[in-house]
């Protein structure tokens, strides 16, 4: 027993000291995995944010999406802040965080997910001092000046524009925005394979194909797809859409320990790029 205890020791240690070592030899602007580990853990992270972890997968998917300390990183309509949580302070001192927020002209509920992220940047200054507030219009969005962010992320967004219409005008938006080589990343619940946009529609669902398409036709090029936010258990058939799984679970308490032993949705993780010289499909974006 002893002996196996101690065995147990070596290898954590070794571990650890193996982390560290790789961490001292990553560049400068990469975020080690020290620093995931202590962003992650945070006590400033709301404890239900924090046990959706195991469904986002934050660190994975921000190395997938190439996330640097230095950057400048657009995060679109971060909701309650639950990637604020984790990018404001990884962006602290070295980059530069930036929640854009749909216009408060547009009706009192973005008026009231503005305030609400403006008073839990106010109310933490350690962790959110630097990050930055801004706000667009979703038919004709401008997120900052032409060419400024080195990157674009949107979490389970796409499907809403989808549905009132303003897709287009959002990856435009994200195009015009950012720098040339820049990146944008897109996480959104994934329909079944051959499923049509216009069958699905308002399901909260979408046909990865519409995605890329939605991106490309913008002046983006793929670079690349990951299974990292994917659950096999989704069967994607459900009366009330995505929003039957947690955290939503619109059907209260019907079925409520089948639909949480499925989890929260599978998800398509894509990551894009905008090219040095533009796409013909990016005609009518303005670099």
């Amino acid at each position: 027993m002893k002996f196996q205890l101690i065995a147990c020791s070596l290898a954590a240690l070794f571990g650890i000291a193996h982390a560290q070592a790789a961490d001292i030899h990553a560049p400068a602007s990469t975020v080690t995995a020290a620093q995931f580990a202590k962003v992650l853990s945070g006590p400033w992270r709301a404890p239900e944010n924090s046990a959706r972890d195991q469904y986002r997968h934050p660190q994975q998917t921000l190395q997938f999406f190439g996330l640097r300390a230095n950057q400048t990183l657009i995060e679109i309509t971060p909701g309650n802040g639950w990637y604020s949580e984790v990018l404001a302070p990884l962006l602290k001192d070295k980059g530069r965080y930036i929640a854009a927020v749909q216009s408060t002209a547009t009706g009192d509920n973005s008026r009231k997910a503005a305030d609400r992220l403006k008073q839990k940047f106010a109310a933490d200054p350690a962790h959110y001092s630097k990050a930055q507030i801004v706000e667009f219009d979703p038919q004709t969005p401008v997120f900052g000046k032409p060419a400024s962010a080195d990157t674009v992320l949107t979490f389970r967004n796409v499907h809403n524009w989808v549905m009132e219409d303003d897709a287009p005008a959002m990856f435009k938006g994200f195009y015009n925005v950012l720098k040339k080589g820049g990146t944008l990343g897109v996480v959104d619940h994934r329909a079944k394979d051959g499923a049509s946009q216009e069958s699905i529609k308002d399901s909260g669902y979408l046909p990865t194909a519409y995605v890329v398409k939605l991106a490309t036709d913008a002046g983006f090029v793929l670079a690349g797809s990951s299974e990292i936010n994917a659950n096999p258990k989704d069967t994607k058939d459900y009366s009330q859409g995505v929003w039957t799984l947690p955290p939503t679970l619109t059907m209260g308490d019907q079925d409520r320990d089948k639909y949480l032993a499925i989890g929260e949705s599978d998800r398509l993780t894509l990551r894009f790029i905008k090219p040095a010289h533009p796409t013909k499909a990016a005609g009518k974006a303005k670099p």
